[in-house]
């Protein structure tokens, strides 16, 4: 067999050394309605509306201000351009970007989902939640909250007929009720101080590396918005909307409760570059983009820079804040004292809420991503199909949650840092094989531009760097 494959008109180049040849088909036609299949930004942005914008960069603004603030606007760019690479491999093949990597290397896809779950085998989100239910109920041990919160997330991945119809409808709630956070913020909490050092932060933004350490400011920029293995699951989470030649693909379904379909096939599509498919591209292309900048970087940014300016407005300055999620206390506290109490509890109430539901949406793409990984790569001859796969690694990441939290580990901030500093290594290595992949399995007509190539190569270097000052002042630090 050849090592690549081509199209009809000598442009697709497919290596098929490690997978199978991909079929010739035409590229659907966008739905005349193009927002009944608007979501998958969305569900990125609220999966991603957790650690980073309710932990990480609120923290930060409460030790340094809003002078860092730029780094989260870095950060959603440079994902917004990085999950627009993941989409047009996608987009053009119905392979996820992971399956794209086996062809260039056969264990590559392996090697990016046990950094996924190194990353996410951490409960913090879980730990995180159960902490901020504590402070809305004044009792509870947060240990075993968060193995309840972990259990009731198995149990409804399990359930849910169609898994990503579900996880929508729960982040779209998410996002609602974030906003309202927000919007209440504005009319009640932020004051003139915080508006005046906003403006301070865009005349001179910082890089205060020197009080916060680059372990820390590494994990806000990787998570400003989704960051690791969730910027790769942007593939899965568009195929099962049926976007481009992914809509040849079924969606992932419950094995207990949904609807009996074929796997997904380890065989990618690429299609004849005539002007009908040609034309058809320029609109999923387009659409693609706008779904991701009006949802993704949209909702990502506002809410950084909301809860960031909230925590400035009731923590900068405050020498009871420390270095642990009992900032969150301190917060809800010192919103009741402005405001209200009612608005203190209804700050822990939405950031619980908000917290699990990323606690779901995590549990979900890290094994979303491994199964179709294990399926297409090592799998693809197995009666296992691809749902019961993802079902195993979904109560496996549940089992280890709770193995972690019943070993003591049970401190947010710190496994959130660890999951952080492990999603901007993956995505040093990631950004790099995007480009490789996209410049070169990529007809000319629709493979990377000069000006992306340019921002991946940012990415590449950006996280590198960051990559090796956080391990080097991690060894300073302990040894």
């Amino acid at each position: 067999m050849a090592d690549t494959t081509t199209s009809d008109h000598g442009r697709f180049a497919l290596p098929t050394k490690n997978l199978p040849e991909p079929q010739v088909r035409d590229l659907p036609d966008p739905p005349a309605n193009t927002w009944r299949i608007v979501g998958p930004g969305m569900v990125g942005a609220g999966v991603g509306l957790a650690s980073g914008e309710f932990i990480l960069w609120p923290y930060i603004s409460s030790q340094v201000g809003l002078v860092f603030l730029w780094g989260a606007l870095v950060g959603v760019i440079i994902q917004w351009f990085l999950n627009m690479e993941i989409e047009r491999y996608t987009l053009a093949t119905g392979e996820t970007a992971l399956t794209g990597f086996n062809r260039y290397g056969k264990h590559w896809g392996i090697f990016f989902a046990i950094m996924t779950y190194f990353a996410n085998m951490w409960p913090g989100w879980a730990t995180s939640s159960a902490s901020m239910l504590t402070y809305l109920f004044g009792a509870g041990d947060p240990r075993w909250i968060a193995i309840g919160i972990l259990l009731a997330i198995g149990v409804i991945l399990t359930l849910a007929p169609v898994v990503y119809v579900m996880l929508e409808r729960l982040i779209f709630v998410k996002i609602l009720a974030v906003g309202l956070l927000v919007v209440l913020a504005i009319a009640f909490a932020i004051r003139g101080r915080t508006y005046s050092a906003l403006g301070d932060a865009v005349a001179a933004p910082q890089f205060p590396a020197d009080q916060l350490g680059f372990a820390l400011i590494m994990g806000a920029i990787a998570y400003a918005g989704a960051g690791g293995g969730q910027n790769l699951v942007q593939s899965n989470w568009i195929r099962d909307k049926g976007f481009g030649m992914g809509s040849h693909i079924p969606r992932l379904v419950s094995p207990i409760t949904g609807e009996i379909e074929a796997d997904p096939t380890a065989k990618g599509y690429v299609f004849k570059l005539d002007e009908q498919n040609m034309a058809r591209w320029r609109r999923w292309w387009r659409f693609a983009n706008i779904e991701q900048a009006s949802t993704f970087v949209a909702i990502t940014v506002l809410t950084i820079a909301f809860t960031s300016m909230l925590a400035h407005a009731t923590l900068f300055g405050n020498p009871d804040v420390k270095n642990n999620i009992s900032f969150l206390r301190v917060e809800g506290t010192q919103l009741q004292s402005l405001v209200g109490g009612w608005f203190g509890y209804l700050f822990w109430a939405i950031g619980a809420f908000a917290l699990f539901a990323a606690a779901a949406g995590i549990v979900d793409y890290t094994s979303r991503l491994t199964s179709d990984m294990i399926k297409a790569r090592y799998l693809r001859d197995s009666a296992v199909s691809e749902s019961k796969l993802y079902f195993y690694l979904v109560w496996g990441l549940v089992a280890f949650g709770i193995i972690v939290l019943l070993a003591g580990l049970t401190q947010p901030l710190v496994l959130l840092v660890i999951s952080a500093c492990t999603a901007g290594t993956m995505m040093f290595f990631y950004s790099g094989l995007l480009w490789w992949m996209n410049s070169r399995a990529l007809p000319k007509a629709i493979r990377i531009t000069p000006l992306r190539t340019g921002v991946m190569l940012f990415a590449f270097l950006a996280f590198g760097f960051l990559a090796v000052f956080t391990i080097i002042d991690q060894v300073q630090k302990n040894f």
